[in-house]
């Protein structure tokens, strides 16, 4: 009776076992960056602000608020790239943020004068949500395959429609993404959730079929970005930071500067097609004052490129790669830390060349519905009672 007892308890143990190695893990990638002030300028992070920084998630890890960190720097905008279990939108991960950014800006950023000290922090105290405060999100939740490679994008010195191009080249376009034609499950396209950034509301496509309606919105990257990405049987993606500084402030107070996530392979696109779309360093705007068109080029975020001189840019794009395994980040992989892209760097400083000898001319310069938001309007501002109405003749 005794042996039987016993078998049964281990049966028990072994079927409770098997479901719980079974059970899929969901786990949530959060990225949330703000630039809290810069050594000499707008060109790069103080190695102080990331070491208070990782001090402040080792004690949210220690909480079990998240389950692994990584910071990081882009140009002048400090990093936080978190997992946790915990869902999208998570008041207490938020919150850890924002905490974060407020205490380096107390600790380090003020103490030292870091120019622009708590740039991005457009709020005294935190509401519930960050989104809408200043700093950048981008999360994604999902349910961990066998293997989850995934990238974080992180652009200096231009704003959320600065991804349009790219996303639309890695989840549309078959020229940059084979698996688009030759992976079955691919072969039926992706979801694209689009953010219309005045109006405050987001639309739905599916591409291939809403290829050219896509492209009618997303081709104006300062009102339309990519928010969302979905796999046309709802596997999440992709997702993008969408936070506009001027929108929510009513005044430029600096470049948007947005971070993305991407995961990658098995059944979505592989690392080598995702990075393929940054090949072409694109037009962006943002680079000096915000008031300026340049080449988004890609960079090493560790080999000392990761910092935006001339001209305050031009802007630049990093890209760490991670395993995402059971919550854990494993890495980061420098990915643009490649001769592979020192052509596309080289072309980068050409195209920007070509128009810096522009001057204070469009298209260098922004056009004026963005230049709205610069300090620009003041200065035409003090001329408006000059002109003259001229006789029609």
């Amino acid at each position: 009776m005794l042996k039987q007892s016993i078998k049964t308890c281990f049966k028990f143990l072994d079927i409770t076992m098997v479901r719980i190695m079974s059970k899929t893990i969901k786990t949530t990638v959060t990225v949330i960056k703000a630039d809290i002030g810069s050594l000499v300028g707008h060109h790069k992070v103080h190695p102080k602000q990331i070491e208070v920084a990782k001090k402040c998630l080792e004690v949210g890890k220690n909480n079990g608020i998240i389950e692994d960190f990584f910071v990081t720097h882009c140009g002048d905008d400090l990093e936080l790239i978190m997992t946790h279990r915990h869902g999208e939108n998570n008041q207490k991960v938020h919150e850890l943020a924002w905490n974060t950014f407020k205490e380096v800006n107390e600790k380090v950023s003020k103490p030292l004068k870091l120019y622009a000290a708590g740039q991005d922090l457009l709020s005294d105290a935190f509401s519930g949500n960050i989104r809408g405060m200043g700093p950048g999100v981008a999360e994604l939740e999902f349910e961990e395959r066998g293997s989850d490679p995934i990238i974080v994008f992180m652009a200096d010195k231009t704003e959320p429609g600065a991804w349009n191009l790219p996303l639309f080249k890695i989840f549309a376009d078959p020229f940059n993404t084979a698996g688009l034609v030759i992976d079955p499950s691919m072969h039926d396209g992706f979801i694209f959730e689009v953010l219309d950034v005045i109006e405050g509301k987001s639309v739905r496509m599916k591409c291939p079929e809403e290829m050219y309606d896509l492209l009618a919105l997303i081709g104006t990257p300062s009102r339309y970005v990519m928010f969302k990405i979905f796999r046309h049987d709802g596997l999440p993606a992709a997702a993008a930071s969408t936070t506009r500084l001027s929108l929510i402030a009513g005044r430029y107070v600096g470049k948007d500067d947005p971070v993305c996530i991407v995961r990658a392979q098995h059944g979505l696109p592989a690392v080598g097609e995702i990075l393929e779309a940054f090949a072409f360093p694109h037009l962006v705007a943002g680079w000096m004052r915000g008031s300026h068109n340049g080449p988004l080029m890609p960079v090493s975020a560790f080999n000392g490129s990761n910092k935006c001189t001339r001209f305050d840019g031009p802007p630049r794009v990093i890209a760490l790669g991670f395993q995402v395994t059971n919550s854990k980040l494993i890495g980061p992989t420098d990915l643009f830390d490649d001769p592979a892209f020192d052509r596309s760097r080289a072309l980068a400083n050409e195209i920007a060349d070509y128009l810096r000898y522009h001057g204070p001319f469009m298209p260098h310069r922004l056009g004026p519905e963005e230049m709205e938001y610069t300090t620009l309007p003041k200065v035409l501002e003090k001329l408006k009672n000059r002109f003259k109405t001229i006789d029609q003749r």
